[in-house]
């Protein structure tokens, strides 16, 4: 099953590997040979962003929303065979792995969570509270939403598409339930990307749980499979062994890289010039 949910991230381009000359521009300002959108899971990008699309806007009425996001996953479920396949796999890891019987809640956040989060509370037949990023929350059971203030101190697993850094259930999640008087006791995650959040969830007294975790195997079985090249995954080893030095390495290589984003305007420009304020692998010296 493992296997075949690799196969699924490559195939919906949830994990996407640039070309080995042309790592991509990251938020922060710095450089990255991969992306993870989890969410692509959905049967594809264009299935993917068209259901954000709906989430952003019908979230705004929290009473009727988690109906409509409920409908809309479950017809997808019954149509699309990777996201169905995928949903299957996070069922079968939460029964052999996790003490469902003690699940009291599935929680899942704004807005990608709700991608798998509302399945797999369908599946398991457990009450779904739908978490908002401005702290509210709604019950949703039986095909109807209601408030809830306590939970009385019921057990929760929280259901999520990724997870990097944690800072999500940090700053939201884990406080959202405390402030329900609830328990986030399990999290469960189709994606880590083995960057430290499963040691702040533990730190948070939640048990984390993934499916696939990003590491060297998950690329070189993606190569094998014909999905990157070897120029690729060198790349991408490189990177995960010192990311920093890696691109250094890069940008000292190839010095017409940043000086290329720099011309072209747009978001790479302001991504390039965020690399040259921050210093980002000593940039400066080779501008000038």
């Amino acid at each position: 099953m493992n296997s075949r949910l690799i196969s699924y991230l490559f195939k919906t381009k949830a994990i996407r590997v640039c070309p080995g000359d042309k790592p991509f521009w990251y938020t922060s300002g710095k450089i990255g040979p991969y992306y993870v959108n989890t969410h692509f899971l959905f049967g594809g990008e264009e299935a993917a962003n068209d259901f954000l699309k709906q989430i952003d806007q019908q979230k705004e009425d929290i009473m009727a929303c988690s109906h409509q996001f409920f409908r809309t996953v479950l017809e997808h479920y019954e149509q699309n065979e990777v996201f169905r396949g995928t949903i299957d796999a996070m069922a079968a890891y939460a029964k052999e792995k996790l003490p469902m019987d003690e699940v009291d809640y599935i929680s899942g956040g704004e807005r990608r969570d709700w991608f798998f989060s509302f399945m797999m509370s369908h599946l398991f037949k457990k009450p779904h509270i739908t978490l908002f990023k401005d702290g509210q929350a709604v019950l949703y059971e039986k095909e109807k939403s209601r408030p809830i203030d306590d939970l009385k101190g019921a057990s929760v697993l929280h259901i999520a598409d990724l997870i990097t850094t944690a800072s999500s259930y940090e700053r939201a999640w884990v406080p959202a339930i405390n402030k329900l008087n609830g328990n986030m006791k399990w999290s469960l995650v189709v994606v880590d990307r083995l960057q430290g959040g499963a040691q702040i969830l533990e730190g948070l007294g939640v048990a984390s749980h993934n499916l696939v975790a990003i590491d060297e195997a998950v690329f070189t079985k993606a190569c094998q499979e014909g999905y990157i090249s070897e120029e690729q995954l060198k790349l991408v080893l490189d990177y995960m062994k010192d990311a920093d030095v890696s691109m250094a390495a890069f940008i000292k290589q190839n010095p017409g890289f940043l000086k290329d984003a720099l011309r072209k305007g747009g978001k790479e420009a302001e991504r390039a010039n965020l690399m040259l304020q921050s210093n980002f692998y000593g940039v400066r010296e080779l501008i000038d």
